[in-house]
């Protein structure tokens, strides 16, 4: 089941797009490209009318591919640029996969949890599996349950209340832009040898949408 963990939230709760995935069910990996931990999604494909709807249709049928462990971020905001490149240094394993919520590649993931760019402008986002995101101070504490110690000592901070943790993280989160700054494009771009950790690195380097994950 596709269910909301936020440990903010009374229980587990279907938002609509979740619940039509829901319906649909999961197909399995089409080939053997896909990692075995990778999300399936297999989207309802449009009506086809003519021949040139019919290809279309023949497309729709190939299930979005999503990948786990991806946080997604503010790609503008210097404050959470810094927080990724500590994780990634901290992530000898790289466990863990970005991706900036300004790109296309990050639609997928919004659709699947169903929220929009505005949320995760707010709150950062993390998507675990099929049936765990986390956002917020909750997000972030996530992220640092998979790195190796004594990093992920910093997960025993989620015994906190979660309103505790959020007060503070809105906060900071409110007024990062005063305090940090911000750019125009993702700050990744400047960045390019990290970009082997995110799953839009092709539309960071101005290559269109890494059609590889999804």
């Amino acid at each position: 089941m596709l269910a909301r963990t936020l440990a903010s939230r009374a229980g587990p709760r279907l938002t609509p797009p979740l619940a039509g995935l829901l319906y649909r069910g999961y197909a399995p990996p089409p080939s053997a490209a896909a990692a075995s931990d990778d999300l399936v999604i297999d989207e309802d494909p449009p009506s086809a009318t003519t021949p040139a709807a019919a290809a279309t249709t023949m497309a729709a049928t190939v299930p979005t591919v999503l990948q786990p462990r991806v946080l997604i971020y503010d790609g503008v905001c210097h404050l959470c640029h810094r927080g990724v490149k500590w994780v990634i240094r901290a992530d000898k394993h790289a466990k863990i996969k970005f991706c900036c919520v300004q790109s296309k590649a990050a639609e997928p993931y919004l659709r699947l949890v169903g929220m929009d760019r505005e949320d995760v402008l707010r709150r950062v986002l993390f998507v675990e599996g099929p049936d765990a995101y986390y956002e917020g101070s909750t997000a972030a504490l996530k992220v640092a349950s998979y790195l190796p110690l004594p990093y992920s000592v910093l997960s025993s901070l989620l015994i906190v209340p979660t309103p505790l943790r959020d007060a503070l993280y809105d906060y900071i989160a409110k007024n990062r832009y005063d305090w940090f700054g911000k750019d125009d494009e993702c700050i990744a771009t400047k960045d390019k040898d990290i970009l082997e950790r995110f799953i839009d690195r092709e539309e960071i380097l101005g290559g269109g949408p890494d059609t590889s994950f999804f």
